[in-house]
């Protein structure tokens, strides 16, 4: 229902959304109180989201997701038992166990739950593309930064819109119906590449998109979408999955044109 996109939901309520879509481990297994905290909201919050679906309360709400995670609550555990971990060998390991088992449980994520049809289709836009257009801002950046790196390095042609003087708008500008754009955007979705995206969609250029729910504003704008969700660690979150879902679809690309220059 959620990620149908017709349900308009409040600021609030739409934090809410995102948070229980992205962590449902967390809502599975902690208190009303301690998910409100990670939401950022109070706790009424999430018994008013919960009757707007029907339930009674917070409770009954709950065991959906007490259910949906049943078969991955090693995953959970694993996160857990890192923070809770003695710092008998130091702050600094203990917080790199943390990172690492974030990462492990963002990768795992794409083992089970993955879109192979999107990926597939977006591999094929990319690869017959006349210019690839490579957008992502804040945290999404580095992301964007080392595929662009990635798509020179394999002799394909390629913009890293980065917005350096303030020239992000003139860059998309340019794209074109033959262009194909390749952003990545994480929530709390507060950057300029919503903004740049629907510029080049009203240029008729292809837009293909990385993101971590179908509360992105760039959902309703791409022709193709893959969810990527990262786990964080104190505060830090993870980028281990969306870098190896960028980077297959650079390699997907590569061998497609090898492919057809071979043909």
């Amino acid at each position: 229902m959620l990620s149908s996109g017709t349900v308009n939901l409040p600021k609030r309520l739409r934090q809410v959304a995102i948070f229980l879509w992205q962590h449902p481990g967390d809502v599975a297994l902690g208190t009303i109180s301690q998910v409100a905290e990670k939401v950022g909201v109070q706790p009424s919050t999430l018994v008013r989201f919960a009757q707007i679906f029907g339930f009674s309360g917070f409770s009954d709400f709950q065991s959906l997701f007490k259910e949906h995670v049943k078969a991955s609550l090693p995953e959970g555990r694993a996160i857990e038992g890192a923070a809770d971990e003695p710092g008998a060998t130091g702050a600094d390991l203990h917080f790199l166990r943390g990172m690492v088992s974030a990462s492990q449980a963002s990768l795992g994520r794409i083992e089970s739950r993955f879109d192979v049809e999107a990926f597939d289709a977006m591999i094929e836009l990319l690869a017959g593309a006349d210019m690839i257009y490579v957008i992502g801002s804040k945290r999404a950046f580095p992301v964007t930064s080392y595929l662009s790196l990635t798509l020179s390095q394999q002799g394909m042609r390629n913009v890293l819109v980065d917005n350096v003087g303030s020239t992000a708008l003139d860059q998309v500008a340019c794209t074109g119906p033959g262009d194909v754009v390749l952003a990545v955007s994480f929530s709390p979705y507060n950057s300029i590449t919503p903004d740049l995206v629907a510029v080049a969609r009203e240029r008729n250029a292809r837009v293909l998109t990385i993101t971590d729910s179908a509360f992105s504003p760039l959902v309703p704008l791409s022709d193709r979408w893959v969810e990527v969700v990262e786990s964080d660690f104190a505060g830090f979150r993870s980028l281990a999955a969306s870098l190896a879902v960028g980077i297959a679809l650079v390699h997907g690309v590569a061998v497609r044109r090898r492919k057809e220059i071979g043909s």
